[in-house]
């Protein structure tokens, strides 16, 4: 790896992991790469609402949004970009070589975790100066990394083009977490002429030095907030004129986690959180819960969510309140496209740096990207993912790391050498 290139992805992965935004409020990440592909020389930055389906957000609160802009603004991004977005974060960067070939995307996901790094010493960040200076919020998932590395592979296929042909669209997209953004971006048209996705990620059951090549395990999932709105009353004078929402939402928790497997495959349930109340002698008005559901398969992940709807349903009947559920994220199962995979096999392989490919098909977690996928593949197109590895004790942890200056030039090298193998001269 050209060392000019390396030493700026690291760098830039370093800066990146001090400002951390979650999903929809990467504005100022999305100035950072916008500013620096535009110096690479690429014309053609589409951003906000170019990329973005306003009707197909999932999960986007205005207030947590506007806060994000204001926090933006004060830290430089000028005013005429955000309006330029139009409140809407995302970029993707089109170069067309001019030559004959197939159009090739490389996804990069961004946003942070609601997660407050740890102060351990010995924590990379915190020992080499470059701890997260956002409270409560932190990179813990390597999203980072994946931006950095996009920029350096959008570098490496400027500084490279007239050996290339075909045209690349380099996807850097917001709210991966929650499984938000994908369906926002497919809903934008930006990828119906594309004939090859690819996109990876950092860490999971690869370790460093691995890379990992994903055929199945990616579970399909939805997530949901649910809202119950009771009626108050004084709890001691007045109790039987009140209706609980706070014990609407709890009896929800504990049939939820109560939803019978299905015997067809992997299936998830979790609930993450659960707010309610207004002090302790009033009967709770409002309850907010986050929850959501996995499957092995669409058709078990689609079983798991009728039951929560039917749940939600029955218990605002049940206990008199008003109830309400809302999808704020999607994710479906992966599509395997033996032939990508035996090229990213091929190419994994050949880096000296590389000690062992792996073959993932277990159940793991979920993963938007999968929604991208589908859409190319729907399209008569192919794609895959694969994982280049770290050691980590854990994503979504206050400790995570992932070795920057080792794991990042394997995920660079795959990336690289599948765009000369596939839209290479």
């Amino acid at each position: 790896m050209d060392k000019q290139i390396f030493d700026e992805m690291i760098a830039t992965r370093r800066h990146l992991h001090t400002i951390p935004e979650e999903g929809w409020t990467e504005f100022q990440t999305t100035y950072i790469v916008a500013q620096r592909l535009q110096q690479l020389g690429y014309t053609d930055i589409r951003l906000g609402t170019q990329v973005i389906n306003p009707k197909c957000v999932l999960g986007r609160h205005e207030k947590t949004v506007q806060a994000a802009i204001e926090r933006a603004e004060d830290s430089g991004v000028p005013h005429e970009f955000i309006e330029k977005i139009e409140g809407y974060t995302g970029c993707v960067a089109v170069l067309n070589t001019g030559r004959p070939g197939p159009v090739t995307a490389f996804r990069f996901d961004m946003d942070c975790n609601p997660v407050e790094e740890t102060d351990d010493p010995d924590h990379a960040p915190n020992r080499l100066g470059f701890r997260s200076t956002h409270h409560g919020l932190m990179h813990a998932c390597g999203h980072d990394a994946h931006t950095a590395l996009g920029l350096a592979v959008a570098r490496w296929i400027m500084e490279n083009k007239d050996q290339l042909k075909g045209t690349f669209k380099l996807v850097f997209q917001p709210a991966e977490e929650g499984v938000r953004g994908a369906v926002a971006i497919v809903g934008s048209g930006i990828l119906d002429d594309v004939d090859i996705i690819i996109g990876s990620h950092c860490g999971g059951k690869v370790k460093l030095s691995e890379v990992g090549l994903v055929h199945k395990g990616v579970l399909a999932s939805t997530k949901f907030d649910i809202y119950y709105k009771g009626t108050p009353s004084h709890a001691g004078n007045n109790p039987h004129k009140g209706h609980s929402a706070l014990l609407a939402a709890s009896a929800t928790a504990m049939m939820i986690v109560g939803i019978p497997r299905h015997g067809d495959g992997a299936s998830r349930v979790a609930v993450g959180r659960l707010v309610a109340g207004e002090g302790r002698n009033v009967t709770p008005v409002n309850a907010y819960m986050q929850t959501e559901v996995r499957g092995e398969t669409a058709e078990i992940n689609e079983y798991l969510c009728e039951k929560i709807e039917h749940i939600v349903k029955g218990n605002a009947e049940a206990y008199e309140v008003e109830g309400r559920i809302e999808k704020v994220g999607e994710a479906t199962t992966i599509i395997e496209c033996p032939d990508v995979l035996n090229d990213l096999k091929e190419i994994a392989q050949s880096l000296p740096e590389v000690t062992k490919v792996v073959d993932l098909c277990s159940p793991a977690g979920s993963e938007d990207f999968t929604m991208m996928l589908r859409h190319v593949v729907q399209r008569g197109g192919v794609g895959g993912m694969f994982r280049w590895g770290c050691n980590h004790h854990g994503h979504h942890r206050a400790d995570f790391d992932l070795q920057d200056t080792q794991s990042m030039p394997i995920g660079f090298e795959v990336f690289t050498r599948y765009a000369q193998k596939v839209n290479g001269i």
